[in-house]
């Protein structure tokens, strides 16, 4: 059941409270709705539905969205619904959740502003799990007085839990762009999302991460091997994105003659942070990625090498004979010097940001804000289901490991409250997707 209200009786009345309707979200409480079918699960969600929404569910149109009145303004964007059958699961669509209450170190609930403009305080019987993203998540824990001490004080904010972590650790994939004019136009729409290729590169030597110090790679304490898999990615794009290169001077050129490579760090070592500049709620956050910092120059040579290889592929059929000329950097721009500073002076985003409610030791790591089992530093009845669990970055579209952390979470979720691992028929002969392989 989808609705935009919930009665006053009803505030006691789930088992499940899920704060955001995203990738985890989704999955969290679908799983949980399958896997526990006698409890009460609601999902709140703060857009609107996406039921037969072609603006969502048509991935070419992705570009479109971007600014408009489904954006956030930090790239997340609602996910399909189809989980209509499932009884005892409700989303709360149009309502913005406010504040984690919690009293004794326990998560009590939370409070809801529903469409209607109507406050409401949420008191699941169970859980409360926070699948907001790598965003919403730390902001709403922040402003709820969960997280580093001096930044809640400074700000005003009474303080519930010291959790230092909270916000730190914010990870992205930034890239930068190369683009030529084209000698004569593409056809339009030849692929989704107007994207042709997605170039996979090795630039370290193999085990290269075996052999880097700590103190280059922090992410890696145990220097774990990373054989052979990719260390840059770029994609072909027929879209020119020229927001960047057009703000430095760099033509436009016209409609349909744009092809540009877009050189990626799939595992950046540079750590930003978010954190709140105000106790109104309304205020969005500080996102300070703190791209190209880390002390051993990693990711701005990464690009640097993304420059170079994007060149040399241009220069290969059957693309070499399509291309005008090279409008940006420009073929004045040769030396890594030149390359590095064109390449983060162009670069943008990719909308992948995580890590700022990252998973660990808690008794170890002064930073982890949730333990393997997702709950969260010193607080009962409180976990954390989304990207902000990545403790560092996933080489590709993190979208898939959200989607695993989800699967993972709601079994995890589901056998503390005594689920056996099996659904479907009451002699549960039926395993779960995620587990039937281990049944």
């Amino acid at each position: 059941m989808t609705t935009t209200s919930i009665a006053k009786s009803e505030v006691d009345g789930y088992d499940y409270v899920i704060v955001g309707g995203g990738t985890a979200g989704c999955v969290v409480a679908s799983r949980l709705a399958e896997y526990l079918p006698q409890k009460r699960i609601l999902l709140i969600e703060a857009g609107p539905s996406d039921f037969m929404d072609d603006r969502v569910l048509d991935l070419k149109k992705w570009l479109t969205l971007l600014g408009g009145e489904l954006d956030y303004d930090y790239g997340t964007t609602e996910q399909p619904m189809g989980e209509e059958e499932k009884s005892n699961l409700t989303v709360l669509t149009h309502s913005w959740v406010s504040k984690i209450n919690v009293s004794s170190g326990k998560c009590t609930g939370v409070n809801v502003t529903l469409k209607s403009g109507e406050s409401l305080t949420l008191r699941p019987r169970i859980e409360t799990i926070l699948c907001a993203g790598a965003v919403d998540t730390p902001r709403l824990m922040l402003l709820s007085g969960l997280g580093p001490r001096w930044q809640l004080f400074n700000l005003g904010i009474p303080l519930v839990a010291d959790i230092p972590g909270v916000g730190e650790n914010l990870v992205d994939h930034p890239e930068s762009i190369i683009m030529w004019e084209l000698s004569r136009p593409v056809p339009p729409n030849q692929t989704t999302m107007d994207s042709d290729a997605g170039i996979f590169l090795r630039r370290e030597v193999p085990n290269a991460a075996a052999n880097t110090p700590v103190s280059a790679n922090p992410f890696n304490p145990e220097q774990i091997p990373d054989g052979n898999i990719a260390d840059v990615m770029m994609h072909c794009y027929q879209i020119p994105f020229t927001l960047n290169t057009s703000r430095l001077g760099y033509d436009t050129p016209a409609d349909g003659y744009a092809f540009c490579m877009t050189p990626n760090i799939p595992r950046p070592r540079s750590r930003g942070r978010l954190y709140l500049t105000s106790s109104d709620p309304n205020v969005k956050p500080a996102l300070d990625f703190r791209y190209f910092t880390d002390p051993e120059g990693y990711d701005a040579a990464t690009l640097v090498y993304g420059m170079k290889a994007a060149r040399k592929i241009a220069q290969q059929a059957p693309f070499k004979g399509w291309l005008k000329r090279e409008i940006c950097p420009g073929p004045e721009i040769q030396t890594d010097e030149e390359l590095s500073e064109y390449a983060r002076r162009a670069a943008h985003t990719v909308y992948h940001p995580a890590g700022t409610t990252k998973m660990g030791d808690i008794k170890k790591d002064k930073f982890a804000v949730v333990d393997p089992e997702l709950k969260v530093r010193g607080i009962e009845a409180l976990r954390v289901c989304d990207a902000g669990i990545f403790p560092a970055m996933t080489t590709i579209n993190p979208m898939l490991t959200v989607l695993a952390c989800a699967e993972r979470g709601a079994e995890i979720i589901a056998k503390a409250a005594g689920w056996d691992g099996k659904v479907g028929i009451p002699d549960g002969t039926k395993a779960a997707p995620a587990v039937r392989a281990r049944l």
